[in-house]
């Protein structure tokens, strides 16, 4: 793998993976446009690693607290706010993760095409405006009942769909049960965390049954690049939040479709 397709690669994995706008998406969109070959199993799992270690590292205060909060409350039986979030993480991991195992091979196979991918671009970029503006948005992560997080795994089960975005069909999902933006986001990217581990597992595995060389050097500039621009995209996308709304994110998904659909279709 060249040295720029592994940097180019990476920055666009790490920039997309947390914004509502499918990295899958642009994955398979950038290299059919330069004419690159498939990045391959092995780069998968690095530009995840990196990813997951930016989320993790941006959230550590709030990660470890709701650790030692959810270990009180197996104790206690009694769960703060804290506890209670951690709960909901793993809760609505539950779906994906049963989901993803019954349903992997038919999605990497039969669903994995342009037009599926061009089209829930397209579909879930409107859903994610309908939410925008129709959201009550006066929740924050912590004030979640059971029938809002079973709504939110929902989405995060359809967003194994290639092109749905699991970060966008996730933040839909919190702003419909009336999470505000930032709220939405935040409980989106704490969900990446066991969701992105499920997914390098997983891919880890496969990669160790597979034969052939591996790239350590591409797989170097995967992990480090992805982590970085990651962690810096989590970090502005909150900040500017409620400035831009999801708008720009919004029309830049019907943009990509369009593109796609023109490309591919």
């Amino acid at each position: 793998m060249d040295t720029l397709h592994a940097v180019v690669l990476a920055l666009v994995q790490g920039l997309t993976e947390f914004l509502p706008i499918s990295s899958s998406a642009h994955l398979i969109l950038v290299p059919a446009l330069l004419g690159w070959e498939d990045q391959g199993l092995a780069f998968d799992v690095a530009v995840h690693f990196g990813t997951l270690s930016a989320v993790v590292a941006y959230f550590r205060r709030e990660l470890r607290g709701m650790a030692v909060a959810w270990a009180e409350s197996l104790r206690t039986r009694n769960p703060d706010e804290e506890a209670r979030l951690a709960w909901a993480v793993l809760l609505a991991t539950v779906p994906l993760g049963i989901a993803g195992l019954l349903f992997h091979d038919v999605i990497s196979t039969q669903l994995r095409s342009p037009l599926v991918i061009a089209t829930t671009t397209i579909l879930f970029g409107l859903a994610l405006w309908y939410a925008d503006v129709k959201g009550v948005q006066t929740r924050c992560e912590y004030r979640m009942g059971p029938w809002r997080v079973a709504a939110v795994a929902f989405a995060q089960v359809l967003a194994l769909i290639p092109g749905t975005s699991r970060s966008g069909a996730t933040i839909t999902a919190g702003l419909l049960v009336g999470l505000d933006r930032k709220a939405a986001a935040r409980f989106s990217f704490l969900l990446s965390v066991p969701a992105i581990s499920m997914a390098a597992l997983y891919e880890t595995k496969n990669l160790i049954e597979a034969t052939g060389p591996v790239d350590w050097q591409a797989m170097g500039i995967g992990v480090v690049l992805s982590g970085l621009s990651a962690y810096l995209c989590i970090h502005y996308f909150l900040k500017l939040l409620d400035r831009v709304g999801m708008l720009p994110f919004v029309l830049y998904r019907l943009l990509l479709g369009a593109v796609l659909f023109a490309v591919f279709v």
